[in-house]
């Protein structure tokens, strides 16, 4: 008789990061989910691990391959098993999506992924019976696991409804060897159009990947530590990120950056220069996030290892928001560490946030004159969104602080305030957004950057038209709706 060897495949599985509002970025590379300003497209980070981990699997990144719903739903009839990496705003559209994917092939089996089905993943079962289960937190192994066969029971991480009764399996340990994973841009080279992505603060084509995961920082607002990658910092080896960086300048001559897209990049020291001297003689052109407490030393290692741009989260000029959201920075510091990378010629885009505890219309005009001190080369001005499973939702919360519809995006998926505190209602931070981008970009020193820019490269010049027409377009609606918004509060008092 002779024995078989039968080997079993996994299921044919695919990696969704879905469709939504036009230019939404928003689930498995975004850590602040919503219709950009300009368009837009940050890498599907998360769900390429896994995708590199299975035979037969695909990675479909629709928004910026501009796949439609309907053609998703005919996409997933053709596979076994759907991973889909869903957000808050994002969250009752996919719910919709996945409805209509199971109507279409009713055999498939579906899971979400992503921050908010980690934090609610009852509520998210309930919502969508046609979740298989969810995947708390780190979910590379978990579906995986599943993909090849193992029974839910036994899979750690995941929730699952059984005879109508929610099951936690226990959480999964967080994964340690970071050198063991698949290299995501790999499958990047496979699945994705690299052309398709566009920040308009890096160098366009650019491609991003992590070198770490986690971040020891404990800023009450942020979304990714607190609900999917955790505090513990893990890192690759230096050895395996060079030679990752080896490879994609081969796989992509025509990319003019990469970017290293961790919590926080650069937070220990040691690692950072050990791994500038291994990037140094591949000649790249690299960016990455940074903390203002970085050093010089740092700094320098780094801009002679290829850096050009640096994402650094400043979110407030007022010294007690700062302490607030134990952002472990203060304000002085921000200044020295601006001025230590303006020596170096390292650019900088500036991340700041309007409405955090203890914001005021005072510490608003603070923030923006702080801004205007520093005169970094880009900013991004957000609403101070809490989302389920921060410190600040926590607060918010509790304070009674949350706007009656709690609602985050408006129709087109653009951010809405849901928070506001005495004296400082929810349309007067959204209000100050737009304030703060105007008051920025249209002051002379900010414009003749911008011309200067323009005048040099001609790539730059298509880009910058195209961005500042989408920016002025936006800019006109914000301030409608800000105005509509101010109209019917002041009918409503009237009423009173």
């Amino acid at each position: 008789m002779i024995k078989l060897n039968l080997i079993h495949m996994p299921l044919k599985t695919l990696f969704l990061n879905p469709p939504s509002f036009e230019n939404f970025d928003g689930g498995a590379g975004s850590r602040w989910p919503a219709t950009r300003e300009i368009e837009s497209y940050w890498y599907p980070v998360w769900l390429a691990y896994p995708a590199g981990m299975l035979e037969g699997a695909r990675l479909l990144d629709a928004p910026p391959h501009y796949i439609s719903a309907e053609q998703t739903i005919e996409i997933a009839k053709d596979y076994e098993f759907l991973v889909l990496f869903t957000s808050t705003p994002g969250f009752p559209g996919d719910i919709g999506l996945a409805r209509a994917i199971k109507a279409g092939n009713p055999n498939i089996k579906i899971a979400f992924v992503g921050p908010h089905v980690s934090v609610l993943p009852e509520k998210s079962l309930r919502d969508c019976p046609v979740i298989d289960f969810v995947a708390r937190k780190e979910f590379d192994f978990a579906v995986v696991d599943y993909a090849k066969g193992k029974p839910l029971e036994e899979i750690p991480g995941i929730s699952f409804l059984k005879d109508d009764k929610v099951v936690h399996n226990p959480d999964a340990p967080q994964i340690q060897d970071l050198d063991a994973l698949p290299h995501v841009t790999d499958v990047y080279k496979r699945d994705l159009d690299v052309t398709r992505y566009n920040v308009p603060f890096l160098l366009n084509p650019y491609v991003s990947l992590y070198t770490t995961r986690g971040c020891p920082a404990q800023c009450t607002f942020c979304l990714w530590p607190q609900t999917l990658s955790g505090h513990p910092w893990r890192k690759r080896s230096t050895d395996d990120v060079a030679a990752e960086m080896s490879k994609v300048k081969q796989y992509w001559p025509e990319v003019k950056e990469f970017f290293f897209d961790d919590d926080t990049f650069n937070i220990q020291k040691a690692r950072t220069i050990e791994l500038c001297e291994k990037l140094k003689p591949l000649g790249l052109t690299w960016s990455c996030t940074s903390r203002v407490t970085t050093d010089f030393e740092t700094l320098k290692a780094m801009k002679e290892a290829g850096c050009r741009l640096l994402i650094v989260g400043y979110e407030s000029g007022d010294p007690q928001i700062l302490k607030n959201i134990k952002k472990g920075a203060t304000v002085e510091r921000a200044r020295q560490f601006t001025k230590d990378c303006h020596k170096l010629g390292l650019v900088i885009h500036g991340d700041f946030i309007m409405g955090l505890p203890g914001e005021t219309h005072e510490t608003i005009n603070n923030t923006i004159a702080f801004a205007k001190e520093l005169d970094v080369e880009t900013i991004q001005v957000s609403v101070a969104h809490a989302y389920p499973g921060t410190e600040l939702y926590d607060y918010a919360v509790k304070n009674g602080f949350m706007v009656g519809d709690n609602k985050m995006v408006d129709e087109g998926g653009h951010q809405l305030a849901h928070i506001q505190y005495p004296g400082l209602p929810a349309d007067d931070i959204l209000s100050a957004v737009h304030r703060f981008y105007d008051e920025y970009y249209f002051r002379p020193k900010a414009v003749f950057r911008i011309l200067k820019k323009a005048a040099f490269d001609s790539n730059d010049r298509k880009r910058l038209y195209k961005e500042a027409k989408t920016f002025l377009k936006l800019r006109s609606a914000r301030n409608k709706l800000v105005k509509q918004h101010g109209e019917e509060a002041a009918a409503e008092l009237a009423k009173a």
